[in-house]
């Protein structure tokens, strides 16, 4: 990590505020175990910028758990951004949920290796709709179409916004250079 650990104790007053919202906002389960051992992924970068961290995190939860979106669409494009920034705490954190909401492991695993994922339904409507944009930062009129007739206007607004705030996050991972926890394996062996 290319900043220094910090710890709870050290946090400023509006530092404690966006902790204080991550620890105790539905994010608490995935940061519960951290006692001691600061803030996961990018939160511990944002946690050091507050003007930029307390709005991001609240984004990020509508984004996570206030959405319409069905979770197995959510984390298809989700991996399918983390996949093309090899961002391997991202990626890695959401093969977990991505496979909870009952994403297929050979899809992910194509993502990975950066070869054709095969989704199907809904799913491949959002691997679409993420691969465009992250490769071409547009979306065809084909794949605008689908995903308007299968998620409607709100969806697609909504799945937008998920694949770039993912790919915030997944800048910040790479750039900041965030690490997997120890009992993790790295998605992109070899990626620095």
């Amino acid at each position: 990590m290319r900043l220094p650990e910090i710890t709870p104790d050290e946090l400023t007053d509006e530092q404690r505020t966006v902790y204080d919202a991550l620890r105790s906002g539905p994010r608490s389960s995935a940061t519960s175990n951290l006692a001691g051992r600061g803030l996961p992924g990018p939160y511990g970068v944002w946690v050091r910028a507050p003007a930029i961290g307390a709005p991001t995190q609240e984004l990020g939860a509508a984004v996570r758990f206030r959405s319409g979106l069905a979770e197995n669409v959510k984390e298809a494009a989700i991996c399918t951004v983390g996949a093309h920034y090899k961002a391997k705490f991202e990626f890695a954190a959401h093969e977990r949920l991505a496979l909870a909401a009952g994403v297929d492991q050979r899809h992910l695993d194509a993502l990975r290796e950066g070869r054709p994922a095969e989704f199907r339904g809904p799913e491949a409507i959002a691997h679409s709709v993420a691969a465009e944009l992250v490769e071409s930062h547009r979306l065809s009129d084909e794949t605008y179409a689908a995903a308007l007739a299968e998620f409607g206007t709100e969806g697609v607004i909504e799945l937008v916004t998920t694949v770039g705030y993912y790919c915030l996050i997944s800048l910040t991972l790479n750039a900041f250079e965030v690490p997997l926890p120890a009992e993790w394996d790295d998605p992109f062996e070899g990626t620095s």
